[in-house]
């Protein structure tokens, strides 16, 4: 056994046996052995003399007993020292939480870095192999392209060469001819028999004239391809984009009277003296400022452009179907509605509760919806540079149709049209 340590034996000294703990208020017995002063006292209640110390069983004809101080001097320490111990045990004990609290947070925050590095890179290689792909389907168009323009020059250098050559062959042929017609006369020059002449008559007859062949016209040749190929190639790569932008048209059955649409209906402007629509419906708007497009969508991914211009106010983007179009209300996804809008000429927001403002570096002139159905997303680009406005990621379900409102003018402002372009417009150079 090890030996007690002196702190551990003399707190055994300084404890009662009674109630097993540091004396409080020590009394000493006779026979010297100490108690605290509530213990013999209660060991002693309600017997008569003689009494017994607890310890020895040593008699006592009274119950004396006497204070020790200098017991309690010493058992004041120890307790002091033994308080300042669990002090720092405690302290120690709750550190060590702390740390150990610490550490675990730090393992979740690592851990979650961590995931968030992995999420990063996941969704990295997703759009790696999105993008890769978008450009390989438009290096497959340029691809197919430059491949039937170079057969296409193929076929044409062919048919050109063989105009060439068909003339070329009798040519050929006829200078075949007259070479073994000059070797005949080198021959009968050189001869003194006569009868060699009689033997030639063939040689008398008329040649046939030689024409030139017609002549190549180079530039007539060359026109097609010294054109703007890379223009002309964009057009076709332009209606080959998936999605193209899709050619929209106003519902006028939709429009709001105080709409007025172009004939061809592809431009709308909010007019003060009203239009006589043939007829209301309840495709109609009638308490707000607002017109549909004839085309709408449920399925797949479509792209359009609204020319806007200097425009101060406007609301556009995409509306639910079953819409009510007959009520004022606000604009907002739980109404039916995913829009973007612009006030006061410089204050853009998107239509949700409560409306999200929009810190735009520029205005922008036109502005592109792209809606993907089955992904439920409405994301709004300024189409002049391609950087998002902004993205509802929790879209519409169901049939929806692009949605436009062209708003009232303020005072005595010039109203400004919203126009819808089939073919943004793409500089040739630059």
């Amino acid at each position: 056994m090890a030996a007690a340590s002196p702190e551990g034996s003399l707190r055994e000294d300084l404890t009662c046996v009674i109630c097993c703990d540091l004396f409080r208020e020590p009394v000493m017995l006779a026979c010297m052995h100490h108690f605290c002063k509530p213990c013999i006292t209660r060991y002693w209640r309600g017997t008569l003399s003689p009494v017994t110390c607890p310890q020895c069983r040593k008699e006592f004809s009274t119950k004396q007993f006497q204070t020790n101080y200098l017991v309690a001097a010493v058992v004041e320490k120890v307790r002091a020292s033994t308080s300042d111990t669990q002090n720092l045990e405690k302290k120690v004990k709750e550190a060590l939480e702390s740390h150990r609290r610490r550490k675990e947070d730090i393992i979740n925050i690592i851990r979650r870095d961590k995931d968030k590095m992995d999420t990063i890179k996941r969704v990295t290689a997703d759009l790696q192999t999105r993008v890769c792909g978008e450009f390989r389907a438009l290096r497959q168009i340029l691809d197919d392209e430059e491949t039937s323009a170079l057969e296409q020059l193929k076929r044409e250098q062919d048919e050109e060469l063989m105009k060439v050559q068909q003339h070329l062959e009798p040519v050929e042929q006829a200078l075949s001819e007259l070479e073994e017609n000059i070797r005949a006369l080198e021959q009968a020059s050189a001869a003194t028999e006569k009868t060699i002449l009689t033997e030639l008559p063939q040689l008398s007859r008329p040649y046939a004239p030689m024409d030139f062949a017609p002549e190549f016209d180079t530039n007539a040749f060359s026109i097609k391809y010294m054109a703007p190929l890379q223009y002309i190639i964009w057009r076709k790569m332009f209606k080959s984009l998936k999605p193209g932008p899709t050619p929209l048209t106003f519902d006028i059955n939709t429009a709001h009277p105080s709409i007025s649409l172009s004939a061809d209906q592809t431009m709308a402007v909010e007019y003060d003296a009203g239009v006589k629509h043939k007829s209301n419906n309840n495709k109609r708007f009638l308490q707000c400022v607002n017109v549909l497009a004839s085309q709408g969508f449920h399925l797949g991914k479509h792209y359009w452009e609204v020319e806007l211009g200097s425009k101060p106010k406007w609301d556009l983007g995409v509306a639910a179907e079953t819409v009510d179009r007959h009520a004022r209300i606000k604009l907002s996804p739980e109404n039916g509605y995913w829009t973007i809008r612009l006030r006061n000429g410089n204050q853009y927001s998107a239509g949700t509760q409560p409306p999200s403002m929009l810190r735009l570096v520029s205005s922008p002139q036109r502005v592109g919806v792209f809606l993907e159905c089955e992904e439920r997303r409405v994301s709004f680009y300024n189409a002049d540079d391609m950087t998002l406005i902004y993205q509802f990621t929790n879209g519409p379900r169901g049939k929806v149709f692009p949605f436009f409102s062209p708003c009232i003018s303020d005072g005595d402002q010039k109203p400004h049209p919203i126009k819808l372009l089939h073919h943004p417009p793409v500089p040739l150079s630059g």
